[in-house]
């Protein structure tokens, strides 16, 4: 069973009413060294997802610049080149990245965007519903690993 299963299961059997995670896995024809480099590095990450002073040390924080101001964020863990995540502004989201190398040498790289809470919950900084937020990151993450963080990697 996937993790977005398993997330939606555990949603529904419990009776807590909270989002989803939002999650997408793409395979790019790059070495786990290329991607890696690509998404848990302060240029990196500027190449195909926002502007930012990422360090990657464990427990570190940082900004990345959306387009609604500064967002803060932590890093809470990071196992190179497998896995990082990190918290990401005050709504208590964490994205995390997790890398795979497959047998032909290419790259399963997958995105979970979770801390998701109710619905109707308003997100303050843009003042909309949860629903709302998690139905345009969803499409925007769709856009960012599939286009800009292929082209960044598959370049």
């Amino acid at each position: 069973m996937s993790d977005k299963q398993n997330n939606d299961n555990k949603n529904s059997n419990s009776g807590n009413q909270t989002l989803p995670d939002i999650i997408h896995t793409a395979v790019f024809k790059a070495p786990i060294q290329v991607v890696w480099d690509t998404v848990s590095t302060a240029d990196g990450l500027s190449l195909w997802f926002m502007p930012n002073d990422f360090t990657p040390q464990e427990d570190s924080e940082f900004q990345l610049e959306s387009p609604f101001g500064p967002s803060p964020c932590k890093l809470l863990d990071i196992e190179a080149p497998y896995r990082l995540s990190f918290s990401w502004d005050t709504e208590g989201w964490i994205v995390s990245f997790v890398l795979k190398e497959t047998e032909s040498g290419d790259t399963e790289f997958t995105l979970i965007h979770g801390g998701w809470k109710e619905p109707d919950a308003v997100i303050n900084k843009v003042n909309r519903k949860s629903s709302e937020i998690h139905s345009t990151m969803d499409q925007g993450w769709n856009g960012l690993v599939n286009t800009k963080l292929r082209g960044a990697v598959e370049a």
